[in-house]
C-alpha cells in the first residue's frame, strides 16, 4: 500500500498522526490498557523479584553456613593435628628430659663415688706417707747413733794404735810391760823366765812357725785353723766351726743368768748389737720386777736374782724397760760384748793384721770371758 504507515512496534503505542481519526479514541483505549498489562507484568515481575529476594538470600546464607562449617570442620581438624603433632613431640621432649635427668643423676653419684673415693685414697696416702716418714726418721736417728757410736770407737781405735808402737808401747794395754811396784805382787808360783824352754810351733793351716808369746803363751794349731778358715770369709753365722767353738765354751756359758728368759733377751740383743748400759746414781734406782723374781729392793741383780749393789742399767734395743745389773753381770755382758765388737771390726775389714795377732786377742778376748763367767771382774772404784 502506497499510503501506509510501518507497523508500530509491538509492546508500544503507534504514533497519533498515523492512526486514522475513527480510530483515535479506540487505539488510546487499547494504549491505555496495553500500558496498564505492562505496568502490571512489570509489578507482578517486581513482585516475583521481591518474593525470590529472601530465598536466595537465605540460600546465601545457607551456602555461608555451610562453608564456615566446613571450614571450622577443617580448622578444627588441622588444630587436631597440630596439637596431636604437638603433644607427640612434647612427649618426646619429656622423655628426652628424663632420659638426661637420669644420666645427669647417673653422673652426680659417680663424680660423688668418685670424689670419695680420691679423698679415700688420698688419706690413704697420707697416712702412709706419715708412717714412713715415721719409719725413716726412725731408722735416721738410729743410723745416727750407731755412726756417732762407730765414729766415737773408731776414734778411739785410732788413738791406741797412735799411742802403741813398738818402739813405744801403751802400758796401760800391755800390762805385763809395767815394772814390778805398778804391777804389784802376784800370788801363786812364779813364771820361769827362761826363754829356751818356750819352742815354735808350726801351724798346719798358716804354713808357717808361730813364735811362742814371751809370756809363755801357746798357739793351739786347731783353734788357729778355725780361726784362720772363719778369717777367709767373716761372718757372723753360727754355724762355722770357729764361733760354734765360742759359743759353746764362752759365749753360752757367760751369759747364763739365773733368770734365763731374760738371758735368751740379753744375748740376742748382744747379737744383734742393741743392747745398751747405762751407769745409774744409786738414789735414783726404781723397782723392778724380773719374771717371778719381785725386786722389792734397789739391790738386787736383775739377772741374778741375788741382793746386789746395782750401779748400772740395761736397756733392750727400742724397749723402755731398764733391768739393774750387778757389778758381776755387767762385767760378764761386757766381755762378751767386746768380743763381738771386735769380730764385727774383723768382718768389716777395720783391723789391718796379720793372722797371729787378730788371734791372739780373740784369744785374749775370749780369757776375759772365762774370767767374768768364773766371778772375776774389775773392781770400780
Amino acid at each position: 500500500m502506497p499510503h501506509s504507515q510501518p507497523p508500530a512496534e509491538e509492546g508500544h503505542p503507534p504514533p497519533l498522526g498515523v492512526v486514522p481519526g475513527p480510530w483515535k479514541s479506540v487505539s488510546l483505549c487499547k494504549g491505555r490498557r496495553e500500558s496498564q498489562g505492562t505496568l502490571s507484568d512489570t509489578s507482578a515481575g517486581e513482585e516475583a523479584q521481591g518474593e525470590e529476594g529472601p530465598a536466595a538470600a537465605q540460600l546465601d546464607v545457607s551456602r555461608l553456613r555451610s562453608s564456615s562449617v566446613e571450614i571450622r570442620e577443617k580448622g578444627s581438624e588441622f588444630l587436631k593435628e597440630e596439637l596431636h603433632k604437638a603433644q607427640k613431640e612434647l612427649k618426646l621432649k619429656d622423655e628426652e628430659c628424663e632420659r638426661l635427668s637420669k644420666v645427669r643423676e647417673q653422673l652426680e653419684q659417680e663424680l660423688e663415688e668418685l670424689t670419695a673415693s680420691l679423698f679415700e685414697e688420698a688419706h690413704k696416702m697420707v697416712r702412709e706417707a706419715n708412717v714412713k716418714q715415721a719409719a725413716s726418721e726412725k731408722q735416721l736417728k738410729e743410723a745416727r747413733g750407731k755412726i756417732d757410736m762407730l765414729q766415737a770407737e773408731v776414734t778411739a781405735l785410732k788413738t791406741l794404735v797412735i799411742t802403741s808402737t813398738p818402739a813405744s808401747p801403751n802400758r796401760e794395754l800391755h800390762p805385763q810391760l809395767l815394772s814390778p811396784t805398778k804391777a804389784g805382787p802376784r800370788k801363786g808360783h812364779s813364771r820361769h823366765k827362761s826363754s829356751s824352754a818356750l819352742c815354735p810351733v808350726v801351724c798346719p793351716a798358716a804354713g808357717h812357725a808361730l813364735a811362742p808369746d814371751r809370756e809363755g803363751k801357746e798357739v793351739d794349731t786347731t783353734l788357729f785353723a778355725e780361726f784362720q778358715a772363719w778369717r777367709e770369709s767373716p761372718t757372723l753365722d753360727k754355724t762355722c766351726p770357729f764361733l760354734e767353738r765360742v759359743y759353746r765354751e764362752d759365749v753360752g756359758p757367760c751369759l747364763d743368768f739365773t733368770m734365763r728368759e731374760l738371758s735368751a733377751l740379753v744375748r740376742a740383743a748382744v747379737e744383734d748389737n742393741t743392747l745398751t748400759i747405762e751407769p745409774v746414781a744409786s738414789q735414783t734406782l726404781p723397782t723392778v720386777k724380773v719374771a717371778a723374781v719381785e725386786c722389792g729392793s734397789t739391790n738386787t741383780c736383775a739377772l741374778s736374782g741375788l741382793a746386789r749393789t746395782c750401779r748400772h742399767r740395761i736397756r733392750l734395743g727400742d724397749s723402755e724397760s731398764h733391768y739393774y745389773i750387778s757389778p758381776s753381770s755387767r762385767a760378764r755382758i761386757t766381755a762378751v760384748c767386746n768380743f763381738f765388737t771386735y769380730i764385727r771390726y774383723i768382718q768389716q775389714g777395720l783391723v789391718r793384721q796379720d793372722a797371729e795377732p787378730m788371734f791372739w786377742e780373740v784369744t785374749r778376748l775370749r780369757k776375759e770371758m772365762s774370767l767374768a763367767k768364773l766371778g772375776f771382774f774389775p773392781q770400780e772404784a
